[in-house]
């Protein structure tokens, strides 16, 4: 469903030349399975998810989403695809059910078909207590509802939820896992990234640990566990990222020795 293979993004920056935001990365996320992307702030999780729901264009390597290349088809890859952040906007004017109604039109959604979704969406996600409240008196909570019944609208196969509990409360972050599930149950490819450890040893099927965009490693937890010879997770995580840190100064110590000698 989800095919990445060499994905990069780069960019100029004036101080440091080019800089890789993500460094050729590979996965792949089948239907019926959540694959967390777990990594500390500025490890590039993001710019990876804005790349699979087509706002950033890769700068080389191939993504596809249900067979869609998201370079090439990007119109056909956001029709498959809803993404749900910690920061999503929400109309202080419209109400809970107008929001979530015109994100189905902008989707071409017929009015009959529209409601019917609208209706179930409402009652699966207890929003309809809220319904017609507008979105300048919603709770956090409550907006981060809209958020995701505005990413589910259309129904799409694939969901991405990029940092998606931050900054909600224990009971509202708890009932959004517990949606995150009931979708794998519904057969949905979903992509859940993260900076909480917790979060994805009690969500997640399968896990890559990022960092400055690059995937250390990959696999089921008792994959990751078994490989590194470490029970305790965050240990397992620290210890990967302090090895790949230690790696890159080796390597740019050797490169600093090498301009001096050749100098």
């Amino acid at each position: 469903m989800i095919h990445v293979q060499h994905l990069t993004k780069a960019y100029e920056d004036l101080r440091r030349g080019r800089f890789l935001a993500v460094d050729h990365i590979s996965f792949c996320v089948q239907p019926g399975e959540i694959f967390g992307l777990l990594g500390p702030n500025g490890a590039g999780k993001t710019t990876v998810l804005r790349m699979l729901s087509t706002v950033l264009r890769p700068t080389s390597g191939i993504a596809t989403i249900d067979g869609y290349d998201v370079s090439h088809e990007p119109a056909e890859v956001r029709r498959r695809i809803g993404f749900v952040s910690n920061n999503t906007a929400i109309y202080d004017r419209m109400t809970a059910w107008e929001m979530v109604s015109y994100f189905g039109r902008l989707h071409g959604m017929k009015r009959d078909e529209l409601n019917e979704r609208l209706e179930k969406l409402f009652t699966q996600l207890r929003m309809n207590e809220f319904r017609d409240v507008p979105g300048s008196k919603l709770s956090t909570g409550m907006q981060q509802k809209v958020s995701i019944a505005r990413a589910l609208v259309h129904d799409p196969p694939v969901l991405v939820f990029d940092e998606a509990t931050l900054g909600l409360d224990v009971l509202v972050a708890r009932n959004l896992l517990e949606v995150i599930r009931e979708l794998r149950q519904a057969g949905k490819c979903l992509i859940f990234s993260t900076h909480i450890m917790s979060e994805v040893e009690r969500l997640c099927d399968r896990i890559a640990i990022m960092h400055q965009g690059r995937i250390l490693d990959s696999g089921t937890l008792e994959e990751l566990v078994q490989r590194h010879q470490e029970d305790n997770f965050e240990e397992l995580f620290f210890s990967l990222l302090s090895e790949h840190e230690a790696a890159n100064e080796m390597n740019a110590a050797d490169e600093s020795h090498i301009m001096e000698v050749a100098q």
